[in-house]
């Protein structure tokens, strides 16, 4: 294991307690935008922000259906599917995490629509729609909603430097963006195409589906089905093949590697401890345990101390492996846990792999509080209460009682 310092000059040179700390940021009240103020307890926290949405009429459900004379009246219709809208964010597509509900809890109030906000797929709806007909002729049965999508950045709270030379804490662009998926309610009705309806409205669009000009739509048919047109095929969703073992899509993942990479690393060790309290991140003996809070003592055996390995600097933040002193391994999530919240952070052998690799963003210069944040899965690290014993997890959005910020004091 080389422990050289010349990759890590930055990081021990970034986290110089030579300046006094800045007078403390007011409390976030509204959605976070970069550029805001955040304080030291955000620095390990972490928050979407909507960048571009699009808002689309579209229809889920239809079928053509004829209605003579004598025929009218109550109707009640089995739809054909023809677009199959799923909730997602980014890679998530279950919405299990706080980031992707909070994600779209925002893109409802960017847009203004009560759109939905947990994993639902517009294939789960009933397609039966019943309506009262009162004129013969060419209908439209349809259920629709409005499709929103668009695109979603990632705000952390880091150290900025501004124009006068003193530093403050701010949101900035973090690791982690993607495009979203959802929909609002799924609204049902009849249209005929003489019909007069709100332009680019979901009856419209269902209308415009009727394709009235074709000769299908225009030939006189027995009361019922009509069969479909042509661009009602067209739009027809193709069917999605099914995995072989039956189960659904999993969430791609960090490939495996059990080879171990000779780090350069700083010879300073540090201490990733609760800010005021004496417990710190205490890295396991047992290969199958995880980082938990213990408190330092002559008996750690180097477990509490920690180096920056194969360290690099981008807009102020570092990033680099967490290497242990005690046990010789490298601080990761297990890649079969990268996408559970409230997944346990363990130590391994250490490689070339994301998984192994974390941002720490930093408070204003005087200050050695640090927010830590995986790489690849983008969550934040934390625990669930201070105790000794406590097991040091990741989760999506961070901690938002402060309890994901800590201290990195020279050891």
């Amino acid at each position: 294991m080389a422990t050289t310092a010349t990759a890590a000059a930055g990081a021990v040179t970034a986290l110089s307690l030579a300046a006094p700390p800045a007078a403390a940021a007011p409390t976030r009240t509204t959605e976070a935008r970069p550029g805001d103020a955040c304080t030291a307890a955000d620095l390990g926290t972490r928050h979407p922000y909507i960048r571009t949405t699009e808002v689309s009429p579209t229809i889920t459900h239809f079928k053509g259906w004829y209605v003579t004379e004598g025929t009218t009246g109550q109707q009640t219709v089995s739809t054909d599917t023809t677009t199959v809208i799923t909730v997602s964010v980014g890679l998530d597509d279950t919405i299990e995490t706080s980031f992707a509900t909070e994600a779209l809890s925002n893109v409802k109030a960017t847009v203004g629509l009560d759109v939905k906000l947990e994993y639902i797929s517009t294939s789960k709806e009933s397609n039966s729609v019943t309506w009262n007909l009162t004129q013969p002729g060419y209908y439209g049965f349809y259920k629709g909603t409005k499709k929103v999508t668009g695109t979603y950045g990632s705000l952390n709270c880091n150290r900025a430097q501004q124009d006068d030379g003193s530093w403050a804490l701010e949101w900035t662009e973090g690791s982690g963006s993607g495009s979203f998926t959802t929909f609002t309610t799924l609204e049902e009705g009849a249209v005929r195409c003489q019909d007069s309806v709100p332009a680019d409205s979901i009856m419209a669009r269902a209308q415009a589906l009727l394709d009235c000009g074709s000769a299908s739509a225009q030939a006189d048919h027995p009361a019922g089905a009509v069969a479909p047109t042509a661009r009602q095929k067209r739009e027809s969703p193709a069917p999605r093949p099914a995995p072989a073992d039956g189960t659904s899509t999993p969430r791609s993942t960090a490939s495996a590697s059990t080879t171990r990479t000779a780090l350069d690393c700083s010879t300073e060790a540090y201490k990733i401890a609760v800010p005021g309290k004496p417990l710190s991140w205490g890295a396991p003996l047992l290969a199958d345990d995880g980082v938990r809070l213990r408190p330092s003592s002559i008996f750690s055996a180097h477990l509490d101390n920690w180096r920056l390995c194969n360290v690099t600097e981008r807009n102020g933040v570092i990033e680099a492996s967490l290497w242990n002193w005690g046990n010789g391994g490298c601080a990761t999530v297990a890649e079969q846990n990268a996408s559970t919240e409230r997944a346990v952070l363990m130590t391994v052998p250490c490689a070339e792999d994301d998984l192994q690799r974390f941002y720490i963003y930093r408070d204003v210069p005087g200050s050695s509080k640090i927010g830590v944040q995986n790489k690849y899965t983008g969550s934040m690290m934390g625990y669930d209460r201070y105790a000794d014993g406590e097991f040091i997890r990741q989760y999506s959005s961070g901690r938002q009682d402060g309890s994901g910020t800590f201290d990195l004091p020279l050891a």
